[in-house]
């Protein structure tokens, strides 16, 4: 890989919080701008269509598409158009300079691409060694040390084969962004991300990880084991947690279900890292007891509550899972971390899945949020899905993501998109970019 540090392009500020309040006019304006033909009647008809469906209208066909997918994905619908995010003859250049590993076979040569032009990204993304979320609004300073970023690029790297890239950034993240008390600096962490940085650091060393680079971390890593092992006994007695579900949510403190298992398989990942037994097993046993509990006995409603908590913010939305926030919040993020933690039971694992498909969750394998699009958490999904043995949803998601929340071209991935005729509604990020990257290497 290659050391840069590249300024990104500035764009007009879009955040999560501004998009929420802004979204029924941003979907109208798109709509209906420009003169009424009867084509476009047409196009502003199907997208009120998709807005209203509460299953995704291309799955059933999609399934039994086997080699032919990834051009009857993109027959869908229109593609996605947008500017890049950097420019794309540097990115063209770094991306051919890559070295994948030789036995690598792609079913596409669009798959190949967004691997290389993905894994480019990284190099003009961080500056150095340093992290950035994104361009934009992303840009900004309090943004570089977001958990996420570094979480998707060690996996990224390191399921390619690149790990000393990934041992330099995510030894700098450690250095620089957890404190000594074990907390991480950044306005919002979640208990998850916590857990996730553990199990980044088993992964990294299960693909070819020093043992010089984990000495080096290993206090600081231990740190952020010992916190979240404080959190989960208190004065001798293990609990559930209550913590910040997400950045954009910091203020929505509450017993996620999606937090607690990440607590579990944090820790265990670090126990096997460490040497040590793990103690997660009563965790783990009060996370499902509470879920069992929480959750209804009807298999086919929809709603599964991410939370112990069921009232006030955590209300059920009516009709379909994107109809209030903390759905959309449950659909593009709380559900796909509890799937990926690994500690749900089978079973349970696929009802979150049917419950994103029968709730209005999901449009031709994308992640819905409110009247958009926003995939960036998608890896977690799919983690849930190849654990299933649902190769074809996976492969779904995964050709959904190219071909309509990458922009025609040059691929760029921005962190929201809308229905087609898809247009960026928030600036680039990196983990949304490594999607592909990462979910690629299982079917190479």
């Amino acid at each position: 890989m290659f050391e840069m540090n590249l300024r990104p392009q500035r764009e007009t500020p879009v955040t999560r919080r501004q998009f929420l309040r802004h979204s029924a006019l941003t979907v109208g304006a798109l709509a209906f701008a420009g003169p009424a033909t009867r084509a476009s009647r047409a196009a502003d008809t199907r997208q009120a269509e998709w807005l209203a469906a509460t299953n995704d209208p291309f799955r059933d066909e999609l399934l039994r598409a086997g080699k032919k997918l990834p051009d009857r994905v993109r027959a869908c619908a229109e593609p996605l158009r947008g500017e890049p995010a950097f420019d794309p003859a540097l990115i063209e250049r770094l991306a051919a300079a890559i070295r994948l590993p030789s036995g690598a076979r792609f079913e596409h040569p669009l798959l190949e691409r967004a691997v290389r032009v993905g894994l480019a990204h990284v190099e003009t993304t961080f500056q150095g060694d340093h992290p950035k979320y994104g361009v934009g609004t992303y840009a900004k300073p309090e943004h570089d040390s977001f958990p996420p970023t570094i979480i998707a690029t060690v996996d990224a790297l390191t399921t390619w084969g690149l790990t000393p890239r990934a041992e330099q950034l995510f030894g700098y993240w450690v250095d620089h962004f957890v404190r000594a008390d074990g907390t991480i600096a950044y306005y919002g962490p979640s208990l998850s991300e916590y857990g996730q940085l553990l199990t980044s650091a088993r992964r990294l060393m299960a693909r070819g990880g020093s043992r010089e680079w984990l000495a080096q971390h290993r206090d600081a890593l231990s740190g952020l084991a010992r916190h979240l092992e404080s959190l989960a006994r208190q004065d001798g007695r293990v609990q559930l947690v209550a913590g910040v579900p997400e950045a954009d949510e910091n203020k929505q403190v509450a017993t996620y279900f999606h937090n607690n298992a990440w607590i579990v398989r944090g820790l265990d990942d670090w126990a096997v890292l460490a040497k040590t037994p793990a103690r997660t097993a009563e965790l783990k046993k009060l996370l499902l007891d509470a879920i069992r509990e929480v959750w209804p006995r009807e298999r086919g409603d929809w709603w599964l509550s991410p939370t112990l908590e069921t009232s006030g913010f955590a209300a059920r939305p009516q009709d379909k899972v994107t109809a209030n926030r903390f759905g959309s919040y449950t659909n593009y993020r709380y559900w796909p971390e509890l799937l990926s933690s690994g500690v749900l039971p089978r079973e349970w694992m696929a009802r979150v899945v049917n419950a994103r498909l029968t709730g209005g969750g999901q449009f031709c394998g994308m992640t819905r949020f409110a009247n958009h699009l926003d995939d960036w958490p998608l890896m977690d999904h799919l983690d849930g899905l190849w654990a299933l043995g649902r190769r074809e949803d996976y492969r779904l998601c995964l050709w959904g993501h190219i071909c309509h929340h990458q922009a025609e071209g040059h691929l760029t991935a921005y962190e929201q998109v809308t229905l087609p005729p898809g247009r960026k509604a928030a600036d680039f990020c990196l983990p949304c970019q490594l999607v592909a990257v990462r979910a690629a290497r299982r079917l190479v």
